[in-house]
């Protein structure tokens, strides 16, 4: 059977590989909305972040034994740690400056963990197993759907869902949201905004980490791993809108299968699709499609 003189399984296979891209690229355009819709910082070093969190994963399971299950819950901590450091030794000086400086910044830190990295374990992939409980997959008749993946899909869904609500429909997303607007009334209820700000920078960077460890047993761990995707990320969050949750998350789905099905149709575009899309977007609505006018 056939779609538009292309067969069934080729295009549902594209739809499955565009979801997936979809979700890493929904979980990582919603830590940097996250981060600079309440800090204002456009943190370039989410990629080499997106990494550490595949990398904290596999140390887990090479030095301590710890799977995939445990992983998936240590990484992210560990990852959001590292990042409350950085944003409390060097970030938080930036706050008052021009959005320049805080991304010159962090793509300096980018290069040097990659780099860093890239010295210690080289540029080849380090194989990471997938857990036992989602091997195999299901026969749909018209595609085979392997259980992984699957699981990242949803999983990704819930996350980004769980996230946009907390920032979007309860106290704490309004007072993070009311402390970018006005620090010092929300100081003046008792709320600590550094501290606030701080945990924020870190729960954006988490995210990272948590995508760099459901990606590790599709894409292997990398130290460039990051560098590939943080470029297609930012795209992303620019057709969404810089700051715009919802607009992440639809965006990186959806940009996501326009991806996997521009693969089937127009191969050679589709490399570029995404970047043709944001300079489109870019000329008719500035401010991205879920973006607020300044």
């Amino acid at each position: 059977m056939t779609i538009f003189g292309v067969p069934t399984q080729a295009l549902f296979g594209q739809l499955l590989i565009g979801l997936i891209n979809g979700a890493f690229y929904a979980l990582l355009s919603l830590g940097l909305s996250v981060i600079f819709g309440l800090l204002n910082i456009i943190n370039f070093t989410h990629g080499a972040q997106y990494m550490m969190g595949a990398f904290a994963a596999y140390f887990a399971l090479q030095w301590l034994g710890l799977g995939y299950w445990w992983a998936l819950v240590i990484a992210p901590v560990v990852v959001g740690l590292t990042g409350i450091v950085l944003e409390r030794t060097t970030l938080k000086f930036l706050y008052q400056l021009d959005h320049l400086y805080g991304l010159l910044l962090t793509f300096g830190f980018a290069l040097i963990i990659q780099g860093l990295f890239r010295h210690q374990y080289g540029s080849s992939g380090l194989p990471y197993p997938m857990p036992r409980e989602l091997g195999g997959g299901q026969n749909l008749g018209f595609m085979f759907l392997p259980n992984y993946r699957a699981w990242v899909i949803v999983f990704s869904v819930a996350v980004c869902l769980a996230t946009w609500y907390v920032i979007e429909r309860t106290r704490l997303g309004a007072y993070l949201r009311a402390a970018t607007e006005n620090p010092a009334l929300v100081q003046a209820f008792g709320v600590n905004v550094p501290r606030m700000i701080t945990l924020t920078y870190g729960f954006g960077v988490g995210l990272a980490g948590l995508a760099g460890v459901l990606a590790a047993p599709i894409y292997q761990v990398n130290p460039l791993m990051g560098a590939d995707l943080i470029i297609v990320v930012f795209a992303v969050v620019v057709i969404g809108g810089l700051g715009s949750i919802m607009g992440s998350i639809v965006t990186g789905f959806g940009l996501g299968v326009v991806e996997g099905f521009t693969k089937v149709f127009y191969p050679e575009a589709s490399n570029t699709v995404i970047f043709v899309i944001m300079a489109l977007v870019l000329l008719v609505r500035p401010s991205g499609l879920f973006g607020r006018s300044t």
